[in-house]
């Protein structure tokens, strides 16, 4: 594995930017100098991230989801060693 996060992930596996090994090393995310825990989807090259929009879901049962666009910092919270 490299060091660098990938540019764009997802939490939902029927993505196709969706990487069950990057997922399980775990990934930290900053939008605009703030961390954030509740991010669904992030992309750093078109500086985005996708939050969910409170209780309201979608026709798949998944929580609507709020784009929302600002610098974006990504970084592995694990080391690959551990």
């Amino acid at each position: 594995m490299t060091d660098t996060p990938p540019d764009r992930l997802s939490i939902y596996p029927d993505s196709p930017f969706y990487d069950y090994d990057v997922l399980a090393r775990g990934i930290g995310v900053r939008f605009r100098g703030e961390e954030k825990t509740t991010v669904e989807e992030y992309c750093i090259s078109e500086g985005w991230i996708k939050v969910s929009a409170g209780k309201a879901v979608d026709r798949k049962g998944r929580p609507l989801q709020l784009t929302l666009k600002g610098p974006v910092e990504v970084w592995y919270k694990e080391d690959p060693a551990a």
